[in-house]
């Protein structure tokens, strides 16, 4: 888990927001090797944008599949960003590279019981390298990441933002912000490239102020407004930054709600499940069309 800070009492929001922060920069993907693959030509001989957006979509599925918490999707996305961004690999390696991310991000997220065996996995992604293979791409992954596998992820500052803002608003007021829909809509973010090179903190104040923007519950407006100016001051963050994150998360999240973006390839969810795994699974999860959608109204 991220590291926080002990005591007898609870955390102060401006004590986790530090240790976030701290670890955040040491966190973050290589800006340089980001351009490179959003400049490299989708040729079949280079890792692209567009070969990254469906592997994260992929694992999203999976997620859904397995019916893993948001941790675990938003940890393997970081680690599949990070990894990318250091390493130049071949397409024909992607698929190895996301399932060892994604098995690196369910061991230290989910517990132990409902961690699946590698060979499950490869298996029902229908992929045909091994499970040598795979676990000798996990200890390069984990080798060019320096072991540093607990990154301070979006996810996490989403949640303390959304907390921060709850703890101001009155019973009425804090039915506004659905966490479950922020997350969703994070969840549709991280399926987008252009992401990959944002702070995490922006992304997740960024996230969260387009939400509250879309509110209009006068009653409550001015106390979301100053809630929200508030965390922006705390994250040094300034006010042309923010606008242009939060006009790409609106642009994502109508991108993502059209049929053509959320039904992936039909013939990769034609998953194919040993009967060990299938007594495991919930029978919602037998059968995934499509990503999920995004919540319209708060619970």
């Amino acid at each position: 888990m991220i590291d926080t800070v002990t005591g007898s009492g609870p955390v102060p929001f401006a004590v986790q927001l530090k240790a976030l922060l701290d670890r955040e920069v040491h966190y973050q993907p290589k800006l340089s090797g980001l351009r490179l693959i959003e400049g490299a030509n989708d040729n079949g001989l280079r890792m692209t944008a567009r070969l990254r957006e469906f592997e994260v979509k992929d694992l999203l599925s999976l997620t859904r599949f397995f019916g893993f918490c948001s941790e675990t999707f938003s940890l393997a996305v970081s680690l599949l960003d990070r990894f990318l961004s250091v390493m130049k690999i071949q397409p024909k390696h992607l698929s190895c590279v996301g399932l060892c991310c994604f098995y690196i991000a369910v061991k230290s997220s989910e517990e132990e019981r409902n961690v699946p065996l590698a060979n499950d996995l490869i298996r029902i992604t229908q992929n045909r390298f091994t499970v040598s293979d795979m676990m000798r791409m996990e200890k390069i992954v984990m080798e060019k990441l320096y072991w540093k596998v607990k990154a301070p992820t979006a996810l996490h500052f989403l949640r303390l933002f959304h907390s921060q803002v709850q703890a101001q608003l009155d019973s009425d007021g804090r039915k506004l912000l659905s966490l479950d829909r922020l997350e969703a809509q994070l969840k549709a973010c991280h399926c987008s490239f252009v992401f990959s090179k944002i702070k995490p903190s922006l992304l997740a104040l960024a996230l969260l102020s387009l939400e509250a923007q879309e509110q209009h519950d006068a009653e409550h407006a001015e106390k979301i407004a100053e809630a929200m100016k508030s965390l922006q001051q705390q994250l040094s963050i300034r006010d042309g930054d923010l606008v242009c994150v939060r006009e790409l998360v609106g642009k994502c999240l109508v991108e993502y709600a059209t049929t053509k973006f959320s039904k992936p390839n039909g013939q990769r969810l034609r998953w194919i499940i040993s009967g060990r795994t299938q007594r495991q699974l919930k029978p919602s999860y037998y059968k995934i069309a499509h990503l999920p959608t995004i919540p319209e109204t708060a619970c």
